[in-house]
């Protein structure tokens, strides 16, 4: 499907905006929030995604080509942007995805309001503990291992280090620096994750999905399942054969469990 980028302002802060998705404005809205690497741009499961939803893809503040506003000191203020975004772009009964950082973004975001939420999704969340024990520490990690955990196929790992051999002497070192530079001081201390998140998980009352690699070596599988024991009525997804990422790694699965769940969320308003 086609796709637009364009930058809209809210409280003050400039951003970039991917949207995609059928002409009839009917279509039922989906938000994709990225996670600390950055924006990914359009990839293809959005593209697959935008088939049935109108799908937006904000690139957060501080990160990439967005505006890094001097009010952004940490993650909450990251998800009363967002909530203050779905009001602006006038989004009600949203699906709403987070992955990674962008998953901890959406369940902040859900325990302050879901008044404009249908559905939420949390792709290999951080944003809490597993058993008390956070994620390993991925800035003292060294590249190759990052990629090994980030992958379940080791030659796509393989692949994946030798473009970023080559990107590096293309790639925008600003943003790079930038991207880093915002994920440290929202995320570090303590290492991406809220301590007070867990008591408040209670107040997510939409129908809520956990999809997780069944192989993601950077927050694996028990943080799904940590998520599932404090979201009440939380689906967890485990996904074989997929990382950190399984709407990339494993496209057609992902996009299967989802439009499944979704399904789900229909029958169940329905009824």
């Amino acid at each position: 499907m086609p796709h637009n980028v364009e930058m809209v302002t809210v409280v003050g802060a400039t951003i970039r905006l991917f949207r995609g998705g059928p002409e009839d404005s009917g279509a039922p809205p989906l938000v994709f929030l990225h996670g600390a690497g950055g924006h990914t741009g359009w990839m293809a499961f959005l593209d697959e995604l935008s088939k049935h939803f109108a799908v937006f893809a904000p690139e957060h503040p501080g990160f990439g080509h967005s505006d890094d506003p001097p009010w952004l000191d940490e993650i909450a203020d990251l998800a009363y942007f967002h909530l203050d975004l779905l009001r602006v772009l006038g989004l009600d009964r949203v699906h709403l995805i987070g992955t990674s950082l962008g998953g901890w973004v959406a369940a902040e975001m859900a325990v302050r309001s879901t008044a404009r939420l249908a559905s939420l999704t949390l792709i290999g969340a951080v944003g809490i503990t597993a058993k008390g024990d956070p994620i390993p520490d991925i800035f003292r990690m060294p590249v190759e291992e990052n990629l090994r955990r980030y992958y379940a196929d080791p030659e796509r790992a393989a692949r994946r280090l030798a473009d970023l051999a080559r990107l590096e002497k293309t790639a925008d070192i600003n943003i790079v620096a930038k991207n880093r530079a915002t994920v440290t001081r929202l995320a570090y201390r303590p290492r991406f994750h809220n301590p007070s998140l867990p008591k408040w998980l209670h107040r997510i009352d939409v129908p809520t999905l956990l999809l997780w690699g069944g192989a993601d070596g950077l927050v694996p599988p028990a943080f799904g399942e940590a998520y599932q024991a404090l979201i009440p009525g939380a689906r967890l997804v485990v996904l074989p054969n997929a990382g950190h990422a399984p709407f990339d790694e494993q496209k057609d699965a992902f996009v299967v469990a989802f439009l499944d769940f979704v399904d789900s969320v229909v029958v169940r308003r329905m009824g």
